[in-house]
């Protein structure tokens, strides 16, 4: 629904999510700022940031999506878990499942997986996240594999989200790529946010720029049509390891959005995903202060695609035959 509005006289100049929340009372100020960093807020018709001023005489547009009924409900879908106490569980996320609802998505998420396993187990997860969100520290796009953390208590939330800010975790992706990096291990320093024109991604094009650092290693290449990579994000930005990739001429395999439809296919080999996974995740227990790491390898899809290339290169059938058989 879009409605428009003038600034009356007398108005203070104040924030522009300040003054929408003081007149928008069924709406937070952080639902309007996500509204206004995807252009559905304007002033004046032009896309702007939550901070800008306003004054008397400013036209403010809003186009406010229709609320979809939110009805979470748990749906009996696999987890593999890795450890689980009273405050946390660890679990290893496969490809090709949404992490939280959303439109477009509002069943077959890890939340309902998590719903339905707490609701038989009898546990809990903290609330700090919202209905939407229930102990979501962190998240992975759905075409990402890997290791994640649960909060199950709200302590463990909070303990766990500022471990998350201030960089204290450990994480370590691993990555197919785009040929081969000239170097053998560097460091990428680029502040990203969301695209001035293409809201949908992200890049160095932005109004809002943040920084974001990752560290990259070589660890095998595919002669020259691609390279295995491990990859150590020191920051935690939306697509940062997908942008940050695609900047130095070698976007993740199976990633069109970054790297176009030439990167879904290599060596006349399909790739079936966004090939990116995360490896490990360490944190300090939130109740113990111990130091705990989980680690999973790369999953069988990625694997399989490894090996194929492998025996595309020795250009041997059997070789090839022989990864068929392992796959099934």
């Amino acid at each position: 629904m879009i409605t428009e509005f003038v600034v009356t006289a007398g108005e203070q100049p104040k924030r522009l999510d300040v003054f929408l929340v003081n007149r928008e009372r069924d709406m937070s100020r952080s639902a309007l700022q996500r509204l206004i960093e995807l252009g559905r807020i304007r002033l004046n018709d032009q896309i702007v940031r939550a901070s800008q001023k306003i004054k008397p005489g400013d036209k403010i547009t809003m186009d406010v999506p229709k609320p979809e009924p939110l009805q979470l409900r748990g749906e009996p879908i696999p987890l593999e878990v890795l450890f689980e106490d009273e405050q946390v569980l660890v679990l290893n996320k496969p490809a090709g499942i949404v992490v939280h609802p959303a439109p477009g998505n509002w069943t077959g998420t890890l939340v309902n997986a998590l719903l339905h396993y707490f609701q038989t187990s009898g546990g809990t997860m903290s609330a700090v996240g919202g209905k939407e969100r229930p102990g979501l520290v962190h998240r992975l796009d759905k075409d990402t594999s890997g290791v994640m953390v649960i909060a199950k208590t709200d302590q463990a939330h909070r303990h766990l989200s500022s471990q998350f800010k201030q960089h204290t975790i450990t994480r370590v992706y691993e990555a197919l790529v785009w040929a081969i990096p000239k170097k053998g291990h560097g460091l990428i320093e680029l502040a990203i946010g969301r695209d001035a024109k293409e809201r949908k991604k992200f890049s160095s094009r932005t109004a809002r720029p943040k920084d974001a650092v990752t560290g990259y290693t070589v660890s095998r290449r595919f002669g020259k049509a691609a390279a295995h990579l491990l990859l150590y994000p020191q920051t935690g930005r939306t697509h940062q390891l997908r942008v940050h990739l695609a900047s130095l001429g070698h976007p993740i395999l199976g990633d069109p959005t970054y790297g176009g439809r030439k990167v879904c296919c290599v060596n006349g080999l399909e790739v079936p995903r966004v090939m990116l996974h995360a490896r490990t995740l360490g944190f300090r227990h939130p109740s113990t202060g111990e130091l705990q790491q989980y680690d999973r390898l790369s999953p069988p899809d990625m694997d399989f695609l490894m090996r194929q290339m492998e025996a595309r290169l020795d250009n041997t059938p059997a070789r090839i035959l022989t990864a068929v058989k392992t796959l099934d």
